[in-house]
């Protein structure tokens, strides 16, 4: 079981940390809006995993069953804020990693995301279940 425990979240998105095999790496995600494509996090609760390919990103982990939801990925990015409301963003729904977060261009992201996703990646070899925490 793959863990995700959000403790943080605001316009320029939302933070949690990831517990897998002993490691830990950051996340971000959009702020929870609702559930609505392209500008929320996904709910609360457990999902499958499986590994896809991606037109965008390469080899990708994808997240299954989403309520209302689809192409939920795990991958690369460091912004996740509010386009709405002008902040920058890297995902459309997916959860992005990090080795540490911080700020880019004044805006709170994750930092080292290509090192983190190598690093989830190396460490995860086939499917798995995700459980989401709101913390």
């Amino acid at each position: 079981m793959v863990r995700l425990f959000r403790y943080e979240t605001s316009d320029q998105g939302t933070f949690g940390y990831l517990l897998f095999n002993g490691v830990y790496l950051h996340t971000l995600e959009l702020p929870w809006r609702d559930n609505r494509p392209n500008a929320s996090c996904i709910p609360e609760g457990k999902y499958t995993v499986c590994l896809r390919n991606s037109p965008k990103y390469g080899r990708v982990f994808h997240v299954q069953n989403v309520p209302q939801r689809s192409h939920i990925l795990l991958h690369h990015g460091n912004y996740a804020g509010d386009r709405s409301l002008g902040f920058r963003t890297h995902s459309a729904g997916c959860i992005l990693f990090g080795t540490k977060r911080g700020r880019l261009n004044g805006q709170l992201a994750v930092l080292a995301s290509r090192i983190a996703r190598r690093k989830f990646e190396s460490a995860m070899n086939g499917n798995f279940e995700l459980e989401v925490i709101n913390a």
